[in-house]
This record gives structure tokens, sequence and C-alpha cells, in this order.
């Protein structure tokens, strides 16, 4: 219980902080998204007096010096209300959340998965067999895993896209179809998916089939992997019931984390693909000085990648429990 109860107090601690610079760090940016948005209003005739404190009340970004704005902040924060976007005036920025949320994490959630089991199937069998070609293949996914995002989704871009013209250069579905499930909707949400979804896969299957090659080949060391082959037990069961079950433990944990940073970890790709996710909007609260908008990503961000490794540690709590000692 003491273990549990220490590990509460410290994530509740780095949520706070991490609160805490998601309200700061927008504001260190240059630039004022009130004058930006007043900007906009004057090309179409002059703002009425007193429109300042009015749209900053809006924006959710108050009034007063910094530790005021920031008391502010928090109780917006705990009635839920991130705010309205300067990037689609008016419109809230849990509106814009829960409308690009879900592209992030279908996209990206299902690549890492399909990554994962993969590249520890393949690393298993190549720690197992030691055949030439699985050999030969771990230098090339390796090779594609350190390659940047952006450098392989430019190349499957002017490949795919520009030269063969087989899948579409970007966007998340045909802008002329309305968001539904129709299956004219289906198939072209799946066809401007490939590019990106491709992209995470080969970037992150060398890892999962390093990882696993090696921690397979460490547990083919071990006694039991050696009685059990003595005994005459099938090889595919020894693989699959001694082998490959121990060996996957540490890439269970690491996709554990890795599911964490699943919003996070698509904004480069997001971006050349211009898919309409989390990662590209964020881009355009960049750009537009959106405090309100990317302090809401941030957040989320925050949130998941702390949910995913407080889970990891009480899992941790549970299976070993050498780690629930007191140092």
């Amino acid at each position: 219980m003491r273990y549990f109860t220490r590990k509460v107090g410290f994530y509740v601690l780095a949520l706070w902080g991490a609160v805490t610079l998601n309200f700061f760090l927008p504001r260190f940016i240059p630039g004022n998204p009130v004058e930006v948005l007043l900007a906009r209003m004057t090309e179409s005739g002059n703002p009425p007096p007193g429109e300042y404190k009015v749209l900053s009340s809006v924006l959710g970004i108050g009034g007063g010096n910094l530790l005021d704005q920031y008391w502010h902040y928090l109780r917006q924060l705990s009635r839920l209300n991130l705010g309205v976007s300067i990037t689609e005036f008016p419109t809230p920025v849990t509106h814009i959340l829960a409308q690009t949320l879900p592209w992030t994490i279908v996209l990206v959630g299902t690549a890492t998965v399909i990554a994962f089991l993969i590249g520890t199937t393949l690393g298993a069998l190549a720690g197992w067999r030691r055949s030439r070609f699985l050999n030969n293949l771990l230098p090339v996914t390796t090779f594609l895993t350190a390659t940047p995002y952006f450098w392989l989704a430019l190349v499957f871009l002017y490949i795919f896209g520009v030269v063969l013209h087989y899948l579409p250069l970007n966007g998340g579905y045909d802008p002329t179809l309305d968001i539904g499930w129709s299956s004219s909707f289906i198939v072209s949400a799946l066809q401007h998916s490939v590019l990106p979804g491709a992209t995470i896969v080969l970037a992150q299957l060398g890892g999962w089939m390093l990882s696993m090659r090696n921690m397979t080949l460490t547990t083919l060391s071990e006694d039991y992997v050696w009685a059990a082959e003595a005994k005459g037990i099938r090889p595919r069961r020894v693989l699959l019931g001694y082998a490959a079950r121990n060996a996957i433990l540490p890439s269970v944990t690491g996709f554990a984390i890795s599911l964490g940073f699943v919003v996070s970890g698509s904004i480069i790709m997001e971006i050349v693909f211009s898919y309409p996710g989390i990662g590209y909007t964020l881009l355009q609260a960049v750009q537009n000085d959106d405090y309100a908008l990317m302090q809401g990503i941030f957040l989320v961000i925050c949130l998941v990648v702390l949910g995913a490794n407080f889970l990891v540690d009480m899992l941790y709590g549970f299976i070993d429990p050498r780690t629930r000692q007191a140092r």
C-alpha cells in the first residue's frame, strides 16, 4: 500500500508540474492572441471599445499579471473549460480536440499495434531460427527505424503519390465527402491513411524486432529452455510457451509506454501529410498564437503519457513484488 501511495503522490505532483508548464510555456512565445484576433476584426471594421477585455475573457486568458492569469487558468481547468480557440474562433477547444483526437488515436494507435505484433513475431523467429533471410532483414528494419519520420514520409509521398499516383498526397479524406459511416467515406479515409500508417509501422518495426530478437537469444540460454528441449517438447511449444513468453515481457512494458506517446508521436508525420489529427492542429495553433488550443493539446499529451506510465508502474508493482520494497 505504501508503494502505491508513493506512486500516486509522485504522479499528482508530476501532473501539477505539467499543468503549470502548460500554462507558462505558451506565454513565452512572442505574440498576443487577443491582438491577432483584433487585427482580423479590424480588417472588416474598427472593433468596439473594450473589445480587448471581452476577448481576453472569452479566450480564457484572464486579466492582470501572470499569477492572476495562472489562477484563472486553474479555475477554468477545474470546470473542464479549456477556453475558445482563436484558430477556429469561436469554437471551444474541447470541440476541436473531440474532432481531431480520434484521427490520431485510430491511425497512430493501429499502426503502433501492427508494428509491435509484426516486430515481436519476426524478432522471436530471428532469435529462434537464425535464418539468413531474417538476419538480412534486421539491418534493413534497423536502418528504417533510424531514419527520420519526415524523410521516410517524403520518400513515400514522392514514389506512391507523385510518381505512381497510387495514393492521395495529403489530408485524411476526400473533402467532397461528408464525414460519416458511409462506405465511400471509409474507403477514402483508408486510402488517405495508408502512407502515414506505413511510415509509422516501418519507423517502429526495427526497434521491436531487434529488442525481441536479443531477448529471445538471452532466454534461449536459460536452464528451463534447455530442460524443455531435453524432455523432447516440440520446438514450436518451446518457442511459444517458454522462450517467447518470457522474452516478450520487456517488450510488453515498452509497448505500454509507447501507447502513451501515441498522441504526441505523430506530430511530424501529420504535418508532412496534412493529416487532420492533433499534430497538424498543434502546428496551426502555434502559427496563430492560439494559447488555449496549444494548452489543450499539451494537456492531453501530458495526461496520456503520465497515465500510461502510471499504469505501467502499477502493473510492475503487481508482477514484481521487489519493486514495492521501500528504498
